[in-house]
């Protein structure tokens, strides 16, 4: 446990990625092979359930720290986190535990069984053998909520360097229900088997986005364009008969798309596809609202199969035969895709067809940049979020590369909206206000009705001014959220715009954040929920 905590510590005190990445790959080389695996199951989310529910742990932390509960509560306000408020608050310890982390997570997992009074004796007494670390460690272990900003990809990256094996078949090894309970770090790392390599992915190009004058690219029939789509970018693979299916934040999600499934009768084995996963409800492209219905499930149900069926809306073609082609020209590559999709297709009668996931992103040509600027104006009419440009002589790069291919986003959706709720932030903001919720007025202009949530686009001293307001004008309490008298308008930008049964507006927003604080108007002059309304593509509403 100390050597866990030790590197909990290291990572807590560093926003560089390359100093976490160094923490975790040393310790991975010296900890005890069963700490590894469960610090990767922490760090993969894969927790053990919670035994003790937090209203237990902050009335028997209190009883510690022989304190009220009310100051542990308002302590616990101001720190905004559990486990560093028990750990500041419980007293000095004044003796040590050499159990191991392995050890604590198995007493933790057998802790659920037992009733409230074995769980305080344990919770109690283990609190007074550590130290703040490693109580804020335990506290992490008990409550589940294991945040440390730390990735599986970060740590993934680090596991990379300590076993010299490659990040892309780790991240393979680490998909899957294995059990860190009963699976050894040989078995989960070390044992080399094919399958690791018969799903590997090939690293994804990412575009930069265009700032200056999209006509600084030259001459326009240099260049090739296509929608960008709002979905989940991913690569398709087939090989020896079988798919796997990797979203670009190297996550394996091939059982979240059934529908692709089908592929593999269609699709030569040795191929690789590059494109996006998109909602396809009653045969169009939906919004990323819809997409979000499939994301995060376990399972997909049937009933939801058949609400939201998904497509892939295929870019480019990676590997072909079994050869690695991303060498070739992009118009070449594409050409190669082209014909793998009309062979497919030509396979299959009309209905077989109408139920194929596998689609084709349009590729365009434009004779100025003028008509590019144009077809990039009718983005939202095609639920896209603007144009992609990419050079025809361009190899498929690594990572995010500028020269060759470019993302060039339609303008946010912009509204002025008035702050009604207000709660502390994360981090060197945990001691102000900087998380924000707004409002707009509803038909009649007599009441304000929440619609989204932002907590960036200000200035640090703007946001200690609004800090400042905040405290001045509370009107009531909800534990960490305060409700503020309505009087400050903000500009707020987003990217999208859906209705959504979930929110009280009846609108969801995509990636809302403050554009600017409109300290030049009233109130009265911030928007209202039909002026939302009226952002909303016709075909949506």
């Amino acid at each position: 446990m100390k050597l866990f905590s030790e590197l909990i510590k290291k990572l807590d005190s560093t926003n560089k990625t390359n100093v976490k990445v160094d923490a975790l790959a040393s310790y991975f080389e010296n900890a005890p092979d069963t700490d590894k695996v469960w610090t990767i199951a922490i760090l993969s989310h894969r927790r053990p359930p919670r035994p003790v529910n937090t209203t237990l742990l902050r009335t028997w932390a209190s009883e510690l720290a022989n304190i009220p509960l009310w100051l542990f509560e308002e302590s616990y306000h101001i720190v905004g986190d559990l486990a560093e408020t028990i750990a500041l608050v419980a007293p000095p310890s004044e003796k040590s535990t050499e159990k191991t982390l392995t050890q604590f997570l198995k007493e933790i997992i057998d802790l659920k069984k037992k009733d409230d009074t074995q769980k305080k004796e344990y919770l109690l007494d283990n609190l007074k053998k550590l130290d703040y670390y490693e109580r804020f460690v335990f506290t992490k272990l008990i409550t589940g909520s294991f945040r440390i900003g730390v990735s599986q990809k970060l740590m993934t990256r680090a596991l990379a360097k300590a076993t010299r094996i490659d990040e892309d078949v780790l991240a393979y090894k680490l998909m899957g229900n294995w059990d860190p309970n009963t699976i050894s770090f040989h078995d989960l790392i070390l044992e080399e088997k094919a399958s690791d390599f018969l799903s590997k992915p090939y690293p994804f190009y990412l575009a930069y986005a265009i700032e200056d004058k999209v006509s600084d690219l030259g001459e326009v029939n240099a260049w090739s364009a296509e929608h960008k789509w709002d979905g989940i970018r991913a690569q398709v693979i087939i090989r020896s008969k079988e798919i796997f299916v990797w979203s670009r934040g190297e996550e394996l999600v091939t059982d979240k798309y059934p529908e692709f499934h089908q592929f593999v009768d269609q699709i030569p084995d040795g191929t690789v596809i590059d494109g996006e996963i998109l909602p396809f409800p009653e045969g169009e492209i939906g919004t990323f609202n819809d997409l979000q219905t499939r994301i995060g499930r376990k399972t997909v149900s049937k009933a939801l199969l058949e609400k939201t069926p998904v497509i892939l809306k295929a870019y480019d073609l990676l590997e072909w035969q079994g050869n690695d082609i991303r060498h070739l020209p992009f118009s070449k590559r594409r050409e190669v895709l082209e014909k793998l999709y009309k062979d497919c297709h030509s396979r299959l009668d009309l209905e077989s067809k109408n139920n194929f996931s596998f689609h084709l992103s349009e590729k365009m040509y434009f004779d100025s940049w003028e008509d590019v600027e144009k077809e990039r104006a009718r983005s939202r009419e095609k639920r896209s979020e603007g144009l992609m440009l990419k050079r025809k002589d361009s190899a498929y790069q690594v990572g995010r590369k500028k020269g060759d291919w470019w993302k060039w986003k339609v303008d946010p959706l912009t509204i002025d909206a008035v702050l009604t709720y207000a709660m502390r932030g994360h981090g060197r903001r945990s001691n102000l206000f900087t998380d924000y919720t707004f409002a707009l007025w509803n038909e009649d202009n007599k009441e304000l009705v929440t619609f989204a949530k932002a907590y960036s686009g200000l200035t640090d001293a703007e946001f200690r001014k609004v800090d400042a307001w905040i405290k001045k004008n509370t009107l009531e309490r909800f534990g960490p959220v305060r409700s503020v008298t309505p009087e400050l308008v903000f500009e707020i930008a987003f990217e999208g715009i859906a209705l959504s049964k979930r929110h009280k507006s009846g609108i969801a927003t995509r990636f809302p954040r403050i554009l600017r604080w409109r300290q030049d108007k009233k109130i009265e002059e911030a928007n209202t929920l039909d002026d939302l309304k009226a952002m909303i593509p016709s075909a949506d509403k």
